[in-house]
């Protein structure tokens, strides 16, 4: 007897299953009822926007390149010859994000931080539904969906690259949110949700390739959308890296020998980095709702083990091609393990005479209370470790602030490239090539080997414990006026926090 949650419906005549029966005319429901998943978005933008100001966090090192992507686009310079490695996905946001100018990061930070907290909303819904609870166990679908909800946000450094307005969690939410659609029969919003996901990750490319088959063949009407959505990627994966360097498999060839990739046994090492990103009792419940959707005959539950382990040997495989498999591309299955989890709870609060009649119908809420009991202590440490990690994570927006001032106090940008090539130590390239409007790719990442090497004017910033220093070499090689030569060959400054200048002053040495 199977007691599957999704209904395979019957198509309508003329084969469009997105059709809807038509809404009445009046909707008698309460506002907030009408409204509710409007004001559940409004309110995660808003405390988006509290935890970028209470924290004070800044983008990590790929962000910051793909904001300059959006810049350097409308000024038609683009090259994707340098890090971070070429993602369409971002691009579709930060290039019309370019033309806000510099709140152009401030757009970026509110967009990653709001999407990527709202995978939480996505996977509690996902389990809501698959708990499949009548009026009188609703409770039990709640229960569900929050610890869903909770295990997405708990995947282990999950919270750092929300802050760091990172992708990846990004890509968690668009991923969930496509199985949601489908979920809830809104099958072309399944449809592009995925194929925008496809634009970040292409190890969902054969997932995304199945459904837009299966669409193909059930759906008619949505194959001209199956091609664009095809095309689209095809186009920004590698038509954009044709049209700016040439080299239209540019994202592979930058991913490759990362030293972040695994040396040895790449397969066990991909797969233990994909289960260090769960706890233990979160796994081990997700096995449960294997068990249990086998023994309900529930084939949707049992389709979604099946795409997270999928996931898992795509990046094996992709792993032992020579890509680093680094753990935030395994977001994914590890949001579905969490979300699987989350359905474990909620059916062991259902009724566990379901899984064995000699049980009591009460019998699975015991093992609900220890398996949040078992998370406690790992819950606590996570706090910690990320409480360790906003403090540093605060340290380095000081820096980065410092060097934003530190270019206006030499006269901007400008001013500083008249002096010479900008060189800054590798973990800096992308914010200073956001700073001074320059691809990635140009700026120097080398400071010695640019010293000792090139023959060419450079402007070298060393990073201070509490500031920066500024050095300009080879001043008298620029193609300028004297009085600019005079001007660049002195600089050798300091800028640093005083007495009078908390925030920092430019000294000359």
């Amino acid at each position: 007897m199977s007691d599957t949650t999704l209904e395979t419906h019957p198509l309508p005549s003329h084969g469009d299953r997105n059709s809807r029966p038509e809404s009445k005319s009046g909707d008698d429901r309460p506002f907030l009822l009408r409204y509710v998943w409007w004001l559940v978005g409004a309110g995660i933008v808003v405390l988006s926007g509290l935890l970028i100001l209470i924290l004070g966090t800044r983008p990590g090192y790929d962000p910051y390149g793909w904001l300059d992507w959006g810049y350097q686009t409308w000024r038609g310079s683009l090259n994707l010859g340098g890090a971070p490695s070429w993602k369409p996905f971002t691009y579709l946001f930060n290039v019309p994000y370019a033309l806000f100018g510099h709140f152009a990061l401030w757009i970026w930070m509110l967009t990653s931080v709001s999407v990527a907290l709202a995978g939480a909303v996505f996977g509690g819904r996902i389990a809501f539904k698959l708990t499949a609870a009548d009026d009188q166990h609703r409770y039990a679908a709640w229960i569900a969906a929050v610890f869903a909800g909770a295990f997405v946000l708990g995947i282990q450094d999950y919270f750092h690259y929300v802050m760091s307005v990172q992708s990846d969690p990004m890509l968690v939410t668009f991923c969930l949110a496509a199985i949601d659609c489908y979920l809830n029969r809104r099958l072309t919003w399944a449809w592009w949700l995925g194929a925008i996901a496809s634009l970040g990750r292409p190890e969902a490319w054969p997932f995304v390739g199945l459904y837009g088959i299966w669409l193909w063949v059930k759906v008619p009407k949505m194959r001209w959308q199956i091609v664009a959505g095809a095309l689209l990627n095809a186009f920004l994966w590698f038509g954009v890296p044709t049209i700016t360097n040439g080299r239209p498999n540019i994202a592979g060839q930058l991913a490759l020998e990362s030293p972040r990739e695994c040396t040895t046994g790449k397969i066990t090492c991909t797969w233990d980095r994909f289960t260090a990103l769960n706890y233990l009792p979160v796994e081990i419940a997700a096995l449960i709702a294997v068990v249990l959707a086998w023994m309900r005959r529930n084939y949707t539950v049992l389709v979604l083990a099946a795409m997270a382990l999928g996931w898992v040997i795509v990046e094996i495989a992709f792993a032992l091609h020579g890509f680093p498999g680094v753990p935030r591309y395994l977001f994914e299955p590890a949001a579905l393990t969490g979300v699987l989890a989350g359905i474990a709870v909620g059916w062991l609060l259902l009724d566990a005479s379901k899984i064995d009649k000699r049980l009591p119908a009460w019998a699975g809420a015991p093992v609900v209370a220890v398996l949040f009991l078992t998370m406690v202590p790992g819950g606590i440490a996570q706090v910690r470790a990320e409480h360790k990690d906003v403090f540093h994570e605060r340290m380095r927006t000081t820096e980065i602030n410092k060097l934003a001032a530190t270019i206006n106090a030499l006269g901007g940008y400008k001013s500083l490239l008249a002096c010479g090539h900008p060189v800054v130590n590798v973990e800096y390239v992308s914010i200073m090539a956001w700073y001074t409007h320059l691809n990635t790719g140009v700026v120097g990442h080398r400071p010695e080997w640019e010293i000792k090497t090139r023959k060419y004017p450079i402007v070298n910033f060393i990073p201070l414990p509490n500031g920066w220093a500024i050095k300009s070499y080879r001043s008298n090689r620029l193609n300028g006026s004297p009085a600019l030569i005079a001007r660049c060959s002195k600089i050798n400054d300091l800028y640093v926090p005083t007495a009078f200048h908390p925030s920092g002053v430019l000294i000359q040495k």
